[in-house]
C-alpha cells in the first residue's frame, strides 16, 4: 500500500514524528511530502505514503463474504475495493501495500476449525489469505494498476516470496504490494501480520479498514448510545479494552510508535481522505 517515495533508510523516528503531526493537524500529505506510499490486506489494508509509509488492514470476513453461509469472495465488493485502491494510488501517488486476511474463506479460531490442531487450522487460514491476495491482485491489475503478491509461505507458482527489500523496490516503482500468508507462523493473527509488515516496511501509519467508521466506546451496532472517538492513545485503548486490534498487534504498534487510523472501508472515498490526512475515522497514537 502506498506511502510515498522517501528513502526507506530515512530514520523511522523522524518519519513518525512528521506523520503523526500531519495527521493531527490535518496536513495534506501530498503537499507536505510530495509523494505518499500505502499498504493493505483483504482481512486488512495497509497504506504507505510516498516518502511516508502506512499499512491498511481490511478484514475479509467483514468485507468479502458472500453466500448463505457467509463465506466466499463477492466479485462486486472485490471490484469496489480495487477501484478505491486504484483511485487512491493514481490521484495521490502513494505507494500502497496491503495485508490480506482469509476470514471470508476459513478462520482458524472459528467453529469451522473444531477438532483441528490449532497450528494446522492456522496454516489452512494462511492458504485462504493467498486465495484472497491472488483475487485482489487480479481485480486491481484489471484496472490498470501493476501489483505484486508476496507470500510468507513459499509458493512460486502464485506469488513471490516475502523479501523486504524487494517489496520496498516494488513500492518505489509505483506498484501495489499485497502481503499474503500472514507472518508464515501459526498463532499469529492478521492484525499482528499487518503491524509486523508495517514496522518492517518503515510505514508511518497503519490504516485499518472495517465495517464501522472508527473506534467506539461500545459496539455501535448494538448500543445506540455508543460514541466515536476522534483520537485515542494506545494506553487508553488498552485500559478501556477497546477492540482496535488484538493485544499483540496493538502493543507492537505502540512500541514502534506506529499510529493506527481506523475507518470504514464501505464509505466511498474514505481511503483517499485518510491518505490525504483528512479527519476520517479514529486515530490511535502514542
Amino acid at each position: 500500500m502506498p506511502l510515498g517515495l522517501l528513502p526507506y533508510r530515512r530514520v523511522a523516528d523522524e518519519r513518525q514524528r512528521v506523520s503523526i503531526a500531519a495527521i493531527k493537524e490535518g496536513v495534506n500529505f501530498v503537499r507536505k511530502r510530495q509523494v505518499l506510499l500505502g499498504a493493505m490486506t483483504l482481512d486488512m489494508f495497509a497504506v504507505i505514503f510516498g516518502g511516508a509509509q502506512a499499512l491498511l488492514p481490511v478484514y475479509a470476513k467483514d468485507v468479502l463474504n458472500v453466500g448463505p453461509e457467509g463465506y466466499g469472495i463477492s466479485p462486486p465488493v472485490l471490484g469496489r475495493i480495487a477501484e478505491e485502491i486504484v483511485e487512491t494510488v493514481s490521484q495521490t501517488k502513494v505507494e500502497l501495500a496491503l495485508v490480506v486476511g482469509g476470514g471470508n474463506i476459513f478462520r482458524g479460531v472459528s467453529s469451522s476449525a473444531q477438532g483441528m490442531d490449532r497450528a494446522s487450522a492456522d496454516f489452512v487460514g494462511m492458504l485462504a489469505t493467498v486465495m484472497n491476495a491472488v483475487a485482489l491482485q487480479d481485480a486491481i491489475e484489471s484496472r490498470g494498476q501493476p501489483t505484486r503478491v508476496q507470500s510468507a509461505i513459499n509458493m512460486p507458482q502464485l506469488a513471490e516470496p516475502y523479501i523486504r527489500r524487494r517489496a520496498v523496490r516494488h513500492l518505489e516503482k509505483g506498484r501495489v504490494v499485497i502481503f499474503a500468508a500472514g507472518t508464515g507462523n501459526p498463532y499469529f493473527t492478521t492484525d499482528t501480520a499487518a503491524a509486523l509488515r508495517a514496522s518492517e516496511m518503515g510505514c508511518q501509519a497503519l490504516l485499518k479498514g472495517t465495517k464501522v467508521d472508527g473506534v467506539y466506546s461500545a459496539d455501535p451496532l448494538k448500543d445506540p448510545k455508543a460514541t466515536r472517538y476522534h483520537q485515542i492513545t494506545f494506553d487508553e485503548a488498552f485500559v478501556k479494552n477497546l477492540k482496535v486490534m488484538d493485544a499483540t498487534a496493538l502493543a507492537l504498534c505502540r512500541d514502534q510508535k506506529l499510529p493506527i487510523n481506523v475507518f470504514s472501508i464501505f464509505k466511498a472515498g474514505a481511503l483517499k481522505r485518510v491518505v490525504m490526512g483528512e479527519d476520517e475515522g479514529t486515530l490511535v497514537h502514542n
